[in-house]
C-alpha cells in the first residue's frame, strides 16, 4: 500500500537552543538553570556531560542547514535562548544573539526551509529563576516582554511561532519529581508554576496579535493519551484524574480558553488552587492558539490507586492514580518506554472530536537508542532500521487519522542530529544524523536517507 501525504505536508525535525547550540558561556549569553545546575551538581548529569558544548549548532548552523536540506526538510523547529537574547532576563538585547538568530532564520529561508520558532524550552534564565521563576508573576511579565522582543526582531520572516515546548515538563520535573532544577517537591507550588506558564503563554499570544504580524502562534504539548487498566469505575476515575492533571491542565486553556471544571473542583477540594487575578480569565480566553504542536512518544497507562478514597488527602498527583505496566506491551529496551503507534491516532481523533479539529502537527516523535555505535555498519553508517520501522509505523496511523478528517499539517521527528538531553546528556541517541562528540563529525544514518526520500515523495510504500 502507498501511504501518500499532501503536497504541502510539513516534513522536518525539531531541536532546541539549550540542547543544540552549545556556546553556553560565550558572546554575552548568561546562565540558564541547566548551565547553573551543571556547575553546582555535575554528578547528576550522565557521564558528567553538561550543556556547554551541546551539538555546536551555534558554530556549525550553516553546514547543519545544508544537512537539513539533504534530509528533505521543508520545515524545522528550534528555539530562541532567552538567556542568550536578553542576558539579564529583561532590558538590553544582546546584539551577537540577534546576529546569530538573524543568520539562522535567513539561512533556513534561503534553502526553502520554513523556520518554526519556539520561545521557551525548559531553559529559564538563572537571573529570572532567582526572582522566583514561573512561581513569580514578575517573571511572567518579563517573559511577555521577551516574547514581544522576539516578534519585533524576527516576525518579518518567521511565520510560525510557539510559546512553550511541553510546559508540563518543568512542572513535573522541577516541582514534583526532583529531576530538573530547582528540584522542588511541592504539589501546590507545582500548580502555581503550571498556572503561571499558561498566563505567560496567553500574554505572549496577546503581544503577537497586537503587533499584527502575519502567521500563526501556537504551543507544543506532549499529549500522552491516558488509558485505564480496565473498564472498571475505579480505573476510569484514576485515568480521568491523570488526564486532567497531565493533559487537560494545559490543553484545555490553550485551545478552549478555560480550564475543565472537574480540574478546578479537584484542586479546590485539596486546597491546591493557585492565586488568581480578576483579569486572568479573560487573558486566558483570549490566548487560544492558532495551531497546536503535538509531541508523542509513549502512552500513559494508569490504574486505581490502592486504598484510594475520594476523601483521601492529596499531596502528589500519584495519590490519585498509579501507573500501570500493561503485560505484553512493546518496549523500546534502550529507553524503557512503551511503543504504541496507535496512540498518535487516538490523540488526533480526540482533537478532532473534542477540540474543534484544531489545526495541528506532530511536533515531536522519535526513538532514543543507547549505545548506537553498536549498529554502525561496515561503511561507517548507523544501520538504524529500528528507527525507520518506528517512524513508518507511526506515519501509518497518522495517515489513517488524515483519512478520517484530522487537521494535522505535518510530521517532525525528534531530532535532526544527536543532541544533548538534560540529565541524560548523550546517553540516548535520537538523531537522523550521528554526532561524534570528540570530532563533531556529522554522518547521516540509514534513517536519514529514508526520511529524505519519504519527504521528497510525500509518502512511502
Amino acid at each position: 500500500m502507498k501511504y501518500q501525504f499532501a503536497d504541502d505536508f510539513w516534513w522536518g525535525s525539531a531541536t532546541s537552543a539549550p540542547q543544540s547550540e552549545g556556546a553556553s558561556a560565550r558572546d554575552g549569553k548568561s546562565q540558564n538553570i541547566f548551565d547553573y545546575w551543571y556547575d553546582i551538581a555535575p554528578e547528576r548529569f550522565h557521564h558528567q556531560v553538561g550543556p556547554s558544548e551541546a551539538s555546536t549548532f551555534y558554530d556549525r548552523f550553516q553546514q547543519d542547514i545544508l544537512l537539513l536540506k539533504k534530509l528533505g526538510h521543508n520545515t524545522f523547529r528550534t528555539s530562541i535562548s532567552w538567556s542568550r537574547l536578553i542576558p539579564d532576563g529583561e532590558g538590553e538585547v544582546n546584539p551577537k544573539a540577534v546576529a546569530f538568530y538573524n543568520a539562522l532564520i535567513d539561512g533556513l529561508l534561503a534553502e526553502g526551509i520554513t523556520p518554526f520558532i519556539n520561545l521557551y524550552h525548559f531553559d529559564m534564565p538563572m537571573c529570572m529563576q532567582r526572582k522566583g521563576g514561573w512561581e513569580s508573576r514578575a517573571v511572567v511579565e518579563a517573559y511577555a516582554r521577551y516574547a514581544k522582543t522576539c516578534f519585533s526582531l524576527f516576525g518579518d520572516r518567521v511565520t510560525h511561532w510557539f510559546t512553550f515546548n511541553e510546559p508540563i515538563v518543568p512542572v513535573e520535573a522541577g516541582y514534583l519529581n526532583d529531576l530538573h532544577y530547582p528540584c522542588v517537591v511541592d504539589f501546590k507550588r507545582a500548580v502555581a508554576v503550571a498556572y503561571h506558564s499558561v498566563l505567560a503563554h496567553a500574554k505572549a499570544v496577546k503581544e503577537f496579535r497586537a503587533l499584527g504580524h502575519q502567521g500563526a502562534i501556537g504551543i507544543i504539548l506532549n499529549l500522552s493519551p491516558t488509558y485505564p487498566r480496565s473498564n472498571s469505575q475505579e480505573d476510569g476515575v484514576a485515568a480521568h484524574h491523570a488526564d486532567l492533571l497531565l493533559n487537560k491542565s494545559f490543553l484545555d486553556p490553550v485551545t478552549k480558553g478555560r480550564y475543565p471544571q472537574d480540574l478546578v473542583d479537584l484542586l479546590r477540594a485539596n486546597d491546591l488552587l493557585p492565586q488568581t487575578a480578576p483579569e486572568d480569565a479573560q487573558l486566558i480566553a483570549d490566548g487560544v492558539v492558532d495551531i497546536l504542536g503535538v509531541n508523542y512518544y509513549q502512552p500513559r497507562r494508569v490504574k486505581a490507586k490502592e486504598g484510594y478514597r475520594a476523601d483521601s488527602p492529596v499531596t502528589m498527583p500519584e495519590d490519585l492514580f498509579s501507573y500501570y505496566d500493561m503485560p505484553g506491551r512493546k518496549i523500546n529496551p534502550h529507553r524503557g518506554w512503551e511503543i504504541y503507534e496507535k496512540g498518535l491516532y487516538d490523540i488526533l481523533m480526540d482533537l478532532k472530536e473534542n477540540y474543534g479539529n484544531i489545526p495541528c502537527y506532530i511536533s515531536e516523535n522519535g526513538m532514543g537508542v543507547e549505545g548506537e555505535e553498536a549498529f554502525i555498519g561496515p561503511t561507517g553508517r548507523v544501520e538504524d532500521d529500528y528507527r525507520i520501522d518506528f517512524i513508518r509505523d507511526h506515519l501509518k496511523w497518522l495517515h489513517q487519522a488524515l483519512s478520517e478528517g484530522s487537521n494535522c499539517k505535518g510530521y517532525h521527528l525528534w531530532t535532526f542530529i544527536d543532541c544533548w538531553s538534560w540529565l541524560n546528556a548523550y546517553k540516548n541517541r535520537y538523531g537522523l544524523v550521528r554526532l561524534e562528540r570528540e570530532s563533531q563529525q556529522r554522518t547521516l544514518k540509514k534513517s536519514g536517507y529514508w526520511f529524505a526520500e519519504t519527504a521528497r515523495q510525500n509518502g512511502f510504500d
